[in-house]
């Protein structure tokens, strides 16, 4: 196969993050944009946030350089616009040229959607304390908040943590598929080891949002600015992005942040052959892949034209046995992670208290019928054990 994790920007030692480390700042013509970035909590606090984005100069997008320039700018372009439009009271249904069009032209040079993603809330938004250092908790913090604190700050680094903890499964998926190419099944079950050990890992950094991050506290303080708006009951047509000439003033409706954008375990479903039934779910899965950077979908989309893996593993498993035992225990960590996902949508989300229709419970930030999706997602994986 000749494949490898590199040419579609994924690293062997920190996955999907961005490498080299994110840009933490612009240049000085954007101090204004970056200065109301970092002061977003105060500003939210005031509950006027709009207003503070009436004072802001042009954002000349042309002077970015390269693209970490243009995914810092999409990260704040992305905070800004979710704060302007979930950051008071009442709810509006524009979002103002000055926003709009830049985000707008730097998002299409992205490739995905302007609308606050996985790839710009966590990929993009961390930084090492120790630059030397691990990209681990205790090691990393985030470059932007909306309302800030320990919460929010704690909910969105489990996530970077657990982008890096996968890093080795995804280099280990390619090293497997070439493995079925080589019909060699004793380096294919070193892989797939592989690759149960890191998702054993990233089920134990999983296991640790509940130290720092509290269910009413997310539910309330960190869940609102995550919307976006699709299925959205307090913006059922969606948002008119003025100035936008390719949106002709109608209103879009593009989801909100949620770690379905995660390209991990879509890789890893391909890899092991994970098929999600054809239905509402499967369709979204595979909308979500809109929503991550085109390298990533990319990288995705290679791993399921590659060699079946799942249909190697049958055709030895009565020869293999520990063949069949290694990829079974890739199903047994996968459908525990997302038994815990599951079991936190409901204690995080589905218990808590609705005001409103900014933060809803029957939906999820991505607007869709989360509980019901994340069952479905588990009983699927589990139904790929090989006995």
């Amino acid at each position: 196969m000749g494949m490898t994790v590199e040419e579609f920007q994924v690293s062997s030692d920190r996955g999907f993050l961005s490498s080299p480390d994110p840009v933490d700042r612009l240049c000085s013509a954007f101090d204004p944009w970056e200065a109301t970035a970092r002061d977003l909590p105060k500003l939210l606090a005031t509950g006027k946030i709009r207003s503070a984005f009436e004072r802001l100069p042009i954002f000349d997008y042309t002077q970015l350089k390269d693209d970490r320039e243009y995914r810092r700018a999409m990260l704040i372009l992305s905070f800004l616009v979710h704060a302007y439009v979930w950051g008071e009271a009442e709810t509006i249904h524009r979002i103002p040229a000055a926003l709009a069009v830049p985000w707008y032209q730097i998002s299409q040079r992205l490739g995905r959607p302007p609308v606050l993603s996985y790839a710009s809330y966590a990929l993009d938004n961390w930084r090492r304390l120790d630059p030397e250092g691990p990209i681990a908790l205790g090691n990393i913090v985030l470059l932007e908040n909306f309302l800030g604190g320990l919460d929010e700050e704690w909910f969105v680094l489990v996530h970077v943590a657990i982008e890096a903890g996968a890093a080795p499964a995804l280099t280990a998926v390619v090293k497997a598929q070439e493995a079925v190419l080589q019909d060699d099944p004793q380096e294919l079950i070193e892989h797939l080891s592989a690759i149960a050990g890191a998702l054993k890992k990233i089920h134990e950094i999983l296991l640790r949002m509940p130290e720092s991050c509290d269910p009413y506290i997310y539910y309330h303080r960190v869940r609102p600015y995550l919307h976006g708006w699709n299925n959205h009951p307090a913006l059922p047509e969606g948002i008119i992005y003025e100035g936008v000439e390719a949106y002709a003033n109608k209103p879009q409706k593009f989801r909100g942040e949620t770690g379905a954008q995660s390209s991990i375990v879509p890789s890893l479903d391909a890899g092991l052959g994970i098929a999600h039934k054809e239905g509402l779910l499967h369709t979204y899965l595979m909308e979500m892949r809109e929503y991550m950077p085109p390298v990533h979908r990319a990288f995705i989309e290679a791993i399921e034209k590659g060699p079946s893996i799942r249909q190697y593993v049958l055709k030895h498993r009565e020869s293999r046995p520990s063949l069949c035992e290694a990829y079974n225990a890739c199903i047994h960590w996968l459908e525990l992670f997302r038994s815990t996902h599951l079991e936190y949508a409901e204690r995080y989300i589905q218990q808590q208290s609705q005001h409103g229709t900014h933060n809803p419970v029957e939906v999820g930030t991505g607007g869709t019928p989360f509980i019901p999706y994340l069952k479905k997602h588990r009983d699927e994986t589990a139904e790929h054990r090989i006995m």
